[in-house]
């Protein structure tokens, strides 16, 4: 059986967080970024007084959710630990990764910091492989402009292949324009194309070697090309999180297992 949201309702890391995907007036947005990207005020402008926080299930890393409405659809928001990569090199990447690629969101929103956007866009790249559903908002405005930095949202927008909105959230310039944008994402008016990054021929071909099969083992809920570059990469905790939110685990155990083993002859190769 295919991972579903009514299979996945209310599980993070396989456990229950009170987030519930069932209701279908709800739409649920995670908010992801860096740290000290202004993440967290974005987050408190957008939500208010209308927040609750806890811990993960199983974690001891801090979970926040809040609503909002808009357009008359209310929205939570789900408030991703700080990361700069999602490969799930702490608990906060394996937190915010799960969230994304398990649980999928109706869209996240990934917050970058005008000031330092080289840096910022290697998360935001990376949770665009997982899905399409990519808004991307570049807080701090203000400051790159002291700094003389001048951001080209429109050129952005299509270099990316998702929607751009720039924002300085503690002033709470920007953040109507986000919240129409992020209702245009979720209603399917906007449809993100994120770009396809290519990899070297060497990894591209041992891609189109592995995804069909991932394909027919995930369906179409978990991004095959992005799982397919974790197996080449060994991440051995990519492998045990799908085997605790997939109900297939003895078929895709075995089946993933050998994929991993010709992903890491492939990766020695490509290394060596």
């Amino acid at each position: 059986m295919k991972l579903t949201h009514r299979s996945s309702e209310k599980k993070v890391n396989g456990r229950n967080n009170n987030i519930d995907f069932s209701d279908p007036n709800i739409k649920i947005i995670a908010l992801a970024g860096n740290p000290n990207t202004g993440k967290s005020t974005v987050f408190n402008s957008l939500t208010g007084l209308n927040q609750h926080t806890g811990n993960w299930a199983g974690k001891t890393v801090t979970h926040a959710k809040g609503s909002f409405y808009y357009r008359n659809q209310h929205y939570v928001l789900v408030d991703l630990p700080g990361t700069y990569s999602l490969l799930a090199n702490s608990v906060e990447e394996q937190v915010a990764r799960d969230f994304i690629c398990f649980n999928q969101p109706h869209a996240t929103i990934v917050v970058l910091d005008a000031t330092c956007l080289e840096r910022n866009l290697n998360l935001a790249l990376q949770i665009m492989e997982i899905t399409p559903h990519v808004i991307i908002c570049i807080n701090l405005l203000d400051e790159a402009q002291r700094k003389g930095y001048f951001i080209d949202l429109n050129s952005l927008n299509i270099q990316l292949g998702v929607p751009v909105v720039g924002t300085i959230a503690r002033e709470g310039k920007g953040l109507e324009h986000l919240k129409d944008i992020t209702y245009q994402v979720v209603n399917n008016l906007i449809t993100p194309k994120p770009a396809k990054l290519i990899y070297s021929s060497d990894i591209e071909r041992t891609l189109e070697k592995i995804t069909p099969q991932l394909e027919k083992l995930l369906g179409e809920r978990i991004n095959a090309r992005w799982v397919g570059l974790r197996l080449i990469d060994g991440d051995q905790s990519l492998l045990n999180a799908i085997y605790e939110h997939i109900d297939t685990f003895p078929e895709l155990k075995k089946e993933s297992e050998v994929l991993k083993h010709y992903g890491e002859t492939k990766q020695s190769n490509i290394l060596g």
